[in-house]
């Protein structure tokens, strides 16, 4: 590497940073001046409610094998907040290709990956607000955290990851889309169709035998277990963190990101 590349290099290094955070500003700040960010809370609130109230009584009766039906279902609150989350960044990217943004700034000064990291943070701000308040929400109904810091930090870091994935996923999809409206409501329904086919409202048990198979191991019902085996359970029954246990959802959030990080790539370059 030459001097003059070198210096280049390290010029780039924080101009690009002082990119991504106009761009990322231009994302959050309006979005909480207008209050959509209120989306974030509200969304989390709704969830527990809507799956709370109803199933409640009828899942005491069934059996769940938990100490409380809030301690079974909360992963699922964690896991349509982070799905909600993840629509929102769809919009968002398929907004920004649909207006010309991702052209104007491929004939600017700017790093390729830069449009696509400020999404994802504000993305991620949206997130973490999100989470937070699906685990207050957690809180009023019962939902308690049982286990050591170390396990409770886990939960967070999944459940972080976890959405950080759907949500590149999602930014990929957007980006590609000629329609914002067409690929929100596409997206409507995946979360809907493997959250109720899923662990997170109740046993697998419960379901008929034929669809058993898929109820267990689809990555909903995947991630549902790794969250519940780091929350913990005072009757026991919430498994024990262990490679086996925590391999599959790991395995479908990474997975997930190993697809999507190479097609961000190709798509931010191909714009510029």
């Amino acid at each position: 590497m030459t001097a003059g590349t070198w210096l280049t290099d390290v010029r780039a290094t924080p101009l690009r940073a002082q990119q991504w955070w106009v761009l990322t500003t231009r994302l959050i700040v309006p979005s909480v001046k207008t209050g959509e960010v209120l989306a974030s809370i509200l969304a989390p609130a709704a969830f527990t409610a809507s799956f709370y109230i109803p199933l409640k009584t009828v899942m005491t009766f069934a059996g769940t094998g938990f100490s409380s039906y809030a301690q079974f279902m909360m992963p699922i609150v964690v896991l349509q907040a982070a799905a909600f989350t993840a629509i929102s960044a769809a919009f968002r990217a398929a907004t920004d290709s649909v207006a010309g943004l991702n052209r104007r700034f491929g004939s600017m000064p700017v790093g390729p990956l830069v449009p696509v990291a400020a999404r994802m943070s504000g993305n991620i701000f949206r997130l973490a607000i999100a989470l937070v308040t699906a685990i207050i929400c957690g809180h009023v109904i019962g939902f308690r955290f049982r286990l050591d810091t170390v396990h409770t930090i886990g939960f967070l870091l999944l459940a972080m990851l976890i959405g950080v994935a759907l949500m590149l996923g999602a930014d990929v999809i957007g980006t590609v889309s000629r329609s914002p409206e067409a690929t929100t409501q596409a997206l409507v329904l995946p979360p809907l169709i493997f959250g109720m086919l899923s662990t997170g409202l109740a046993p697998a048990h419960q379901f008929p035998a034929w669809v058993q198979p898929f109820v267990r191991n689809q990555p909903v019902s995947q991630f549902a277990i790794g969250l519940r085996a780091l929350a913990g359970d005072t009757l026991g029954n919430a498994g024990q963190v262990t490679l086996a246990l925590m391999g599959p959802p790991l395995a479908w959030a990474i997975g997930i990101l190993a697809l999507c990080i190479p097609l961000t790539i190709r798509l931010s370059s191909r714009r510029a």
